[in-house]
């Protein structure tokens, strides 16, 4: 399965209210990244392949999983999964979905995360999906900066994929930073 085309394709297809969304009452629209994440996955299976095994499932709580407890597991949701429900075996891709102009905690959170999926869930991607005009750049380099000051080892930045979805209208991409 060829996760990384469907996201492309998917992102490329996600309309403006959703990526911004407006507001009554206040001239410019917001990020909302449940909003975005929604589409994301409603723009993800209309694209599905029929003769796949995985599937995509959406905020699924890991709580009181049985094999799965400790190691910064418990009690998240991740944004979509790619797996075959019922079979550790079968986990393929863990995608968290942030605005751009989020903030330090929140990215710390999703990176602790996604390396947590990948070290001891057995995820074989993870993915973290940025959206929004700013500045990618800046964000990598928190990313690098948060592993730095990771005094636990929480956090592994060199098993997680940076892609950037910058405006409506084009295709998210793989960023590499170059710091």
């Amino acid at each position: 399965m060829d996760i990384e085309k469907l996201i492309a394709d998917a992102t490329e297809h996600i309309g403006q209210n959703y990526f911004q969304l407006p507001i009554d009452g206040q001239e410019d629209p917001v990020y909302r990244e449940r909003v975005y994440c929604y589409e994301l996955y409603h723009q993800l299976r209309s694209r599905w392949p029929v003769n796949t095994k995985y599937e995509l499932s959406g905020e699924v709580d890991k709580s009181g999983h049985p094999l799965i407890r400790g190691n910064k597991l418990d009690r998240v949701k991740p944004d979509l999964l790619v797996h075959i429900p019922g079979d550790m075996e079968g986990n393929h891709t863990i995608i968290e979905v942030k605005p751009i102009t989020a903030n330090r905690d929140g990215i710390a959170k999703d990176l602790s995360t996604l390396t947590a999926f990948r070290r001891h869930a057995g995820y074989k991607k993870a993915i973290y999906l940025f959206y929004g005009r700013g500045d990618i750049e800046s964000v990598l380099a928190m990313a690098y900066e948060l592993q730095s000051q990771d005094r636990e080892d929480m956090i592994d930045i060199n098993l997680i994929e940076f892609w950037w979805h910058k405006r409506i209208g084009i295709p998210a991409i793989r960023v590499v930073n170059n710091a």
